[in-house]
C-alpha cells in the first residue's frame, strides 16, 4: 500500500469515529501511522479576553470551551484501544481556523480521512467541511459515511471518469487503493464522448495490476443521482471521484455533484481536486 502517514479529522461525532475507525483499517494492513487531529476555532462574537470582560466571565467561557474538547478527547479514548495501532496511532489538538488547520496539517500526509458532511449536534467551533479541505489543501480527502461498516467485504472499487483535470488527479490519489483493491468499475455519464477514449484509462489500470471494466450511466436526471442509485445498488468498497470541476460557488448554486454525492453517500468517497 502506497499510504503510510493518515491524517485523521476528528470532531467527536459519530461520523468522525466512523472515519476513524476506517483510517484504522487502512492501517492495519501495514505499517502506517494514524494521527487523529482536534481542529478547533478559537473565534469568539466576543473577545472574551477583552479587558471589559470581568475575569470570572473570562473564566467561565475558558472553562466551557476547555470542556468541550475535554469530551471529544475521551470520545477518542474510548475508541483509541479497539484500534490495534498501539504506537502507530497519536493524538493532537490546534486552534485556528478549522478548515484551514486541517489543510495545511494535511499536506504533510498522504491522505485525510473525515466524516461525512451533515448535520450532527456538533459544536460550531469543530466543524468540518471536508469539501472545502479537498479544495484548500491539495491532498486526497477520504469521506466516511456515518455508521459504514469497514468490515464487510466488497467485489469492487468505482471510479467516476469524465477525463478532466480533477478526474485524472482523483485517479492518480487513489491509484494505490486500487491497487490493493484489484478491482475497479469506470463509470462515464451520457452520451457525450470523452476527449480521450476510455480504452486507454482501462489499459493504463491494467498495467498497474487492477482489473478494469466500464459502464456508462445514464446522466439524467441528473449525474449526482446515477452515481449514487450505482453506489447503493452494487455496493463497491470505495467511489473515487474528482471535485468542484466547475466552481465552488457554480456547484453551491447548482447543488452540483460533489455535494450532493458527498452528502447522501452510502460508501466511502475519495475526493481530489
Amino acid at each position: 500500500m502506497s499510504i503510510h502517514n493518515i491524517l485523521v479529522a476528528f470532531n467527536g461525532s459519530d461520523s468522525a469515529v466512523s472515519a476513524l475507525k476506517y483510517a484504522a483499517s487502512l492501517a492495519r494492513g501495514g505499517s502506517a501511522h494514524v494521527t487523529v487531529l482536534l481542529a478547533h476555532s478559537s473565534h469568539e462574537v466576543v473577545n472574551s479576553r477583552d479587558a471589559w470582560v470581568p475575569k470570572k466571565a473570562q473564566e467561565i467561557i475558558a472553562a466551557a470551551n476547555a470542556e468541550i474538547l475535554d469530551k471529544i478527547e475521551e470520545r477518542f479514548n474510548a475508541v483509541k484501544d479497539g484500534l490495534g495501532l498501539e504506537d502507530r496511532l497519536s493524538f493532537q489538538r490546534a486552534s485556528g481556523r478549522v478548515d484551514a488547520v486541517l489543510s495545511e496539517t494535511a499536506r504533510g500526509f498522504d491522505i485525510l480521512v473525515a466524516g461525512q458532511d451533515k448535520s450532527e449536534d456538533v459544536d460550531e467551533h469543530v466543524t468540518i467541511h471536508p469539501d472545502r479541505i479537498a479544495l484548500m489543501s491539495g491532498r486526497p480527502v477520504l469521506i466516511v459515511p456515518q455508521g459504514y461498516d469497514v468490515e464487510a467485504t466488497h467485489s469492487h472499487a468505482v471510479l467516476a471518469w469524465d477525463g478532466g483535470h480533477s478526474s485524472a488527479r482523483a485517479l492518480s490519489d487513489g491509484l494505490g487503493l486500487l491497487e490493493d483493491q484489484g478491482k475497479v468499475t469506470v463509470l462515464t455519464a451520457g452520451d457525450e464522448p470523452l476527449v480521450r477514449p476510455v480504452s486507454e484509462l482501462l489499459a493504463h489500470l491494467e498495467r498497474h495490476g487492477v482489473s478494469a471494466s466500464h459502464e456508462p450511466v445514464e446522466a439524467k436526471p441528473g449525474v449526482a443521482r446515477a452515481l449514487l442509485a450505482y453506489c447503493r445498488e452494487k455496493d463497491p468498497c470505495l467511489l473515487i471521484m474528482g471535485a468542484y470541476e466547475h466552481s465552488k460557488f457554480r456547484e453551491d448554486f447548482l447543488g452540483g455533484v460533489t455535494a450532493r454525492v458527498l452528502r447522501d453517500t452510502p460508501i466511502p468517497v475519495l475526493l481530489s481536486h
